[in-house]
């Protein structure tokens, strides 16, 4: 090893924690990722740093699979077990790009740490009776029609909701339902589509509107973007005076897969639209769509469809 490669080495057996946080988010925003990822990632390192500097750790070197484990340990009494795991894949990535980018010698330490297990429970849907009973309270005010445009178009439509509030009218074309998603998830475009229902229902909405030029196709009364604040408040208001519990937007999402699922879509086309990376969720959907053929042969299967009443009887 030369002498200049020496004092590289040294170097990096000294950088800060902090400065290579900040290295590396730094690299994510050059990649152009999402500024919802990188506030994801600012967050998690930023508490995992914390973590690290008041166990007396600073360095980047002091990063060992025992630190990243007793960090998991103390968040799972904290946290959900989603919340662990974005904690664990922040880490991951953070540290193979720094592996990476400084080329320290030695395997990194995260290669030693298994990603905490998720529980496969089932995932619950909007029901469709808590959609009717929403869209019932929508009158044919401004409101009332772009509320009850939203509910259908986020459940037609299978849209993260940033994604969803994130829509302009440019967008859309009413003739066809085609859905233009520029951001999706990992900053990857998409189509998604509305159906004859939906797009009847967008199409009132938007008389409401002056102008169909290229602004934000979802906008409160005082013509402003509608935020995934407002679009959370907006559903919570219509379970509130349909009287029903308020369901989450991601629970739009997971009907639509489901609904698809059930419906025949195949799992390819249902894993594009929904913009999945891999089929990790969807299987999930899946698990509950065998619920259902489990159910169907319950009620239909021909040995104790036809013979349950003689046993019955006997």
């Amino acid at each position: 090893m030369s002498s200049v490669q020496r004092s590289q080495v040294i170097y990096l057996v000294s950088l800060a924690l902090p400065e290579a946080i900040s290295a590396f988010l730094v690299d994510r925003e050059a990649q152009r990722l999402t500024s919802a990822t990188l506030r994801y990632y600012q967050q998690e390192l930023g508490y995992f740093g914390d973590f690290a500097r008041a166990q007396g750790l600073a360095d980047l070197a002091d990063v060992t699979p025992d630190l990243i484990r007793r960090w998991l340990l103390m968040l799972a009494d904290r946290r959900g077990p989603g919340g662990v795991h974005a904690s664990y894949r922040a880490i991951k990535a953070f540290l193979r790009w720094a592996w990476n980018e400084y080329e320290i010698a030695g395997p990194c330490p995260i290669l030693k740490v298994k990603a905490p297990k998720l529980p496969q429970e089932l995932l619950e849907p909007l029901s469709l009776d808590s959609l009717k009973a929403m869209m019932v309270t929508c009158d044919r005010s401004f409101l009332g029609d772009r509320d009850r445009a939203v509910l259908l178009c986020l459940l037609d439509s299978g849209l993260r909701a940033a994604e969803f509030c994130a829509l302009d009218v440019a967008d859309v074309e009413l003739a066809t339902g085609r859905l233009l998603v520029r951001h999706g998830k990992g900053n990857k475009a998409r189509i998604s589509f509305l159906g004859a229902v939906s797009r009847k229902a967008l199409g009132r909405y938007l008389r409401h509107r002056r102008s169909q030029g290229p602004e934000a196709l979802w906008v409160t009364r005082e013509g402003m973007r509608l935020c995934y604040c407002s679009l959370r408040s907006l559903v919570r208001n219509r379970a509130r005076a349909a009287g029903i519990p308020a369901p989450s937007l991601h629970s739009f999402r997971r009907a639509f897969a489901l609904g698809c699922l059930r419906n025949g879509m195949d799992i390819v086309s249902l894993q594009r639209l929904l913009g999945h990376a891999d089929l990790t969720v969807l299987r999930r959907y899946l698990a509950q769509t065998e619920g259902d053929l489990a159910e169907a042969h319950r009620r239909a299967g021909p040995v104790d469809h036809v013979m349950g009443g003689g046993r019955g009887k006997g």
